[in-house]
């Protein structure tokens, strides 16, 4: 039998009708016999290049809409096994990055007191910080594993220390992330020197550019990957600009020579049995997606997460 919480079924009701919440999910916030709660996070003022992504919870949202609840590559119905909601967005102010990190914290602490895992839609990369800020207070520091074409490991931007592009310094330096459990996948392009995957490195990460992904090959790296999480809690971040800017032009600083849609579903089915307490998808930029086709393989990517915790979750 279904849990409490599934979708609308496309075969009763159109999928263009309805508020648009994810997969159609009832938009809920009592967190009572909830599994997952799916979060929109809207802030992008921490931001280097383009804004916009405070748009993007929105966008992945309505292109969800087209998400069913069988996954045959896992062989697993979410919701047969998974009580789900959307829990709508958490409270942020435009422009003060640090006043939003302390209201994005404190939403997120009954979701995660209440045992359910969160799987937030950014917004800008920033918004990890304050998310690990969070899941921290739960359950110590976590496992960490990051799909994205940028380390995010800089120690400022312009004198400042809270930006996209270091989320993850900051969080080493605040003791959130266990980096003995901690890898990085996907990193690629131009950079400002040689010691920017040094940086990482030292702090304490694996790291595994796009070059070396490739020339090891994808399920030698999903092996690594499982190696290096083990089996305490943790914490998924995926940035859509992991994806090649032709499948996903919708992103605020987008790099060739990354991968397809279809190896973003790859690395993310390889993490089932992994220990997932959190999750966020960010830097979807709707301005950018006129077609949104980021969007879309966006909200693939985290219905792939959702199975692969109904497969940890369901009974043997």
């Amino acid at each position: 039998m279904p849990r409490r919480y599934a979708p609308a079924s496309g075969l009763v009701s159109p999928r263009f009708s309805g508020i648009r919440t994810f997969a159609r999910l009832p938009h809920v916030r009592d967190l009572d016999e909830v599994d997952v709660a799916v979060i929109g996070v809207p802030f992008d003022t921490g931001v280097t290049y383009r804004i916009g992504a405070r748009f993007g919870p929105a966008a992945v949202r309505e292109m969800s809409a087209m998400l069913r609840a069988y996954n045959p590559a896992l062989d697993v119905n979410v919701y047969d096994v998974l009580s789900v909601v959307d829990y709508g967005d958490l409270p942020v102010v435009p422009g003060y990055i640090e006043d939003s990190y302390a209201r994005i914290e404190e939403g997120l602490s009954p979701v995660l007191e209440a045992g359910v895992i969160p799987i937030c839609i950014g917004g800008d990369h920033s918004i990890s910080l304050a998310e690990l800020r969070a899941v921290a207070k739960k359950y110590g520091p976590v496992g960490f594993v990051q799909f994205d074409s940028h380390t995010d490991t800089w120690d400022e931007y312009f004198g400042r220390k809270y930006t996209h592009g270091t989320p993850f310094r900051r969080a080493v330096e605040e003791g959130l992330i266990d980096t003995a459990r901690a890898i990085q996948v996907g990193m690629r392009g131009s950079l400002y020197g040689p010691e920017d995957y040094d940086q990482s490195r030292a702090l304490g990460f694996e790291v595994w550019p796009t070059d070396d992904v490739r020339r090891a090959g994808i399920p030698a790296v999903i092996e690594a990957v499982r190696r290096r999480l083990g089996d305490g809690p943790v914490f998924l971040s995926f940035d859509i600009d992991f994806v090649d800017p032709s499948f996903a032009p919708g992103t605020g600083t987008p790099e060739i020579g990354g991968f397809t849609s279809r190896e973003a579903q790859e690395f993310v089915r390889g993490l089932a049995g992994v220990n997932l307490v959190a999750m966020d998808l960010v830097e979807v930029l709707p301005a950018h997606d006129p077609a949104g086709i980021t969007a879309l393989i966006a909200a693939n990517v985290i219905f792939e997460a959702l199975s692969v915790i109904a497969l940890n979750r369901r009974p043997a």
